[in-house]
């Protein structure tokens, strides 16, 4: 991957800036940029100083004045930061002009070049790899300029050669839409091999839940507690970049398959979001869903409404959503608990750390599941245990006593089996 700029080997200490805009709430640009101060304490980048400017009217060059600009310039200068964050997003040529001022010294970008560095930091899988490298090179085609002469020497062996009278930023460009179509195929073949390994998985039919939430909410903690495996769920953000499938038994037996997903921000690149619509397929074709809530957070609302947001553009806003507000052993007022279950009647409060609540929720899970069963009492001959255990593989078996005439059961059975069991169903 190519940078636009001749970027430093590392940035270490960062100014922040938040501008709220006409019509917009100075509290809103605050909350923004705390959340901004985690991202990009996530990159291991010091935080020397923040900075939230109203504006009235926003200035095309700088969004703000070049007196306040200057002013800015000068303070990140003083604390000797070498790079200012900027939550708002900023044009090419916003970011250029902010550099000019700071005399090329300070680097300038925004937020969602700072999400594009954690993403890229952890994708693990060659689809995500993928993924985190188009929205990358999408980024950089406007961003680039004449001076992006590395390019020409990266190529290599002349294998594009300019053309009579092209310049080097056109040629620059050429490149990159090159490289877009090449890692465009590439990720078609993945996405192509990972739908088959889809049908596989579907060819013995199980039920499937997706958990989905703002990032760092504790989803890949509460698959782990559901599932007692053991996925990387690191107290950072984007910890889970890849789908993750893990197989949860429910209270009957029914086997249910639990695939973890990338966390939501605010303010999430679209480029991004169009990226990974192939990782959040997985939300989209599930069966239900699970939307966990930090319950300690102070901005949970603003979580929730981003999260069901992005499944309403996926397509998957329709589906049946068990909502969850974890972490309920950081809590310090409950007052805050009670408020919830009010406004949330149906939600479950639990901790995935400690294990409260679990129980619960896999009840809650275990009703979605088996509202789309029908509930039998069956005979079956000893000669057919194979239907028994395909009951057991994809049914759900509450109780099972052998017989002289065969097996009794109590089950579960889902739509696609009822035409073998017929003949077994007990009045």
């Amino acid at each position: 991957m190519h940078d636009v700029r001749e970027r430093p080997s590392m940035v270490e200490r960062a100014m922040l800036i938040g501008i709220t805009l006409p019509e917009e709430k100075a509290s809103k640009t605050r909350n923004l940029l705390d959340e901004l101060h985690e991202l990009v304490s996530t990159l291991e980048i010091e935080i020397k100083h923040e900075h939230v400017v109203t504006v009235r009217k926003p200035n095309a060059k700088l969004l703000i004045g070049i007196g306040k600009a200057t002013e800015l310039v000068k303070e990140a200068q003083r604390h000797d930061c070498d790079v200012i964050v900027f939550d708002n997003e900023l044009t090419p040529a916003q970011q250029r002009n902010w550099e000019q001022i700071a005399g090329g010294k300070i680097l300038v970008i925004d937020r969602q070049e700072v999400i594009l560095d954690i993403f890229g930091k952890r994708a693990q899988t060659k689809e995500a790899v993928l993924q985190v490298e188009l929205a990358r090179l999408e980024y950089n085609l406007p961003r680039l300029k004449s001076a992006w002469s590395h390019l020409s020497r990266q190529r290599g062996g002349g294998a594009i050669q300019r053309d009579a009278g092209e310049t080097q930023l056109e040629l620059d460009q050429r490149m990159v839409r090159t490289q877009i179509s090449r890692v465009k195929l590439q990720l078609k073949d993945v996405i192509q091999h990972r739908g088959t390994q889809r049908k596989k998985r579907m060819s013995v039919p199980v039920p499937t839940c997706a958990i989905v939430g703002y990032t760092n909410a504790g989803k890949s903690s509460l698959i782990n507690k559901l599932c007692h495996s053991n996925i990387l769920a690191e107290d950072k953000l984007f910890a889970t970049l890849d789908p993750t499938s893990r197989r949860c038994p429910l209270p009957s037996g029914q086997a249910l398959i639990i695939t973890d997903t990338v966390g939501f921000v605010r303010n999430l690149p679209h480029r991004l979001v169009n990226a990974f619509k192939a990782t959040l397929e997985e939300a989209v074709l599930s069966n239900f869903l699970i939307h966990v809530l930090d319950i300690g957070s102070s901005e949970i609302d603003a979580h929730a409404t981003t999260t069901l947001d992005l499944l309403r553009d996926l397509g998957a806003s329709n589906k049946n959503i068990i909502t969850v507000f974890n972490k309920i052993d950081t809590l310090l007022d409950e007052s805050i608990k009670h408020e919830l279950s009010f406004r949330y009647p149906e939600a479950v409060f639990i901790s995935a750390h400690t294990g409260e609540g679990v129980q619960n929720l896999l009840e809650k899970m275990e009703e979605i599941v088996e509202a789309a069963c029908e509930q039998l009492r069956l005979l079956i001959p000893h000669e057919r245990y194979d239907l028994v255990a395909r009951l057991h593989r994809e049914g759900g078996v509450r109780k099972q006593e052998s017989t002289d005439d065969g097996f009794y059961l109590l089950c579960s059975v889902p739509e696609r089996l009822l035409p073998l069991m017929k003949p077994f169903i007990l009045s």
